[in-house]
Parts: structure tokens; sequence; C-alpha cells
């Protein structure tokens, strides 16, 4: 079991910064990977970006170059630094964790509950 808990939404302006944390807790060792989705108005969730550790990295084509991912070494936190926010109006962040336990092997999914964040001018 692995419980996630966002934090960091807040209203911005156009071309601020904003950082997101996921704080993890639980059976940390069996993570394997940890995303950030994020649920924009009109649209479905979509991948922003997943880490799998430091040297692994992934970003959707949308945050590639704006969105910086990151995670300490015993998994328990989680980052999403967004630079120059873009006017979309309010958008939720979410962060999953996937995890690999038992035999034979089983992989769960966890999510948190989600943080918004507000761009507007």
């Amino acid at each position: 079991q692995v419980d996630l808990v966002e934090s960091g939404g807040a209203e911005v302006r156009p071309g601020g910064s904003l950082t997101l944390t996921c704080a993890a807790s639980g059976s940390l060792s069996q993570i394997v990977k940890m995303d950030w989705y994020r649920l924009v108005p009109g649209n479905e969730r979509e991948w922003v970006a997943t880490i799998r550790s430091a040297h692994n990295l992934q970003y959707s084509d949308a945050a590639r170059g704006h969105f910086t991912i990151s995670r300490t070494d015993a998994k328990d936190f989680m980052n999403l630094q967004i630079n120059n926010l873009r006017p979309v109006g309010t958008c939720a962040y979410f962060c999953h964790a996937g995890t690999v336990h038992g035999a034979p092997e089983r992989r769960s999914h966890y999510w948190g509950q989600g943080a918004q964040d507000t761009v507007s001018s």
C-alpha cells in the first residue's frame, strides 16, 4: 500500500513558475516508477512526466522543456517544477505510483487526490 498526497497548488500569473510536491508513504521500496498527470479543463487526464530514477526521466511533448520532474532517493517526495506557465485556467495535477511486489509478481497503481493550480492574468 502506498499513500500519495499532493501539495503546492496555487494561483499564478501567466509566465510564472510553480512547484508541486507529492508526499509518498507506505511501501516505498515497492515503487518502480512515479508519474505526474494533469487534468486540463475540457480535456481528459493526460500524462505529464515519469521518473524511474534520477537518470531515467520521461516527458510528454507538451511538458518537455518547461516541466522538470525530480524525486528523493528514498522515494518519499516527488516534485514537478513548472516554468513559464500558460493561461489554461485551472488544472488539477495528480501523482501516481506504480509498484511491483509479491511472488508471483503483482503490479499495483496508486493515485493522489490531486492539487490544483490556476493560471490567469
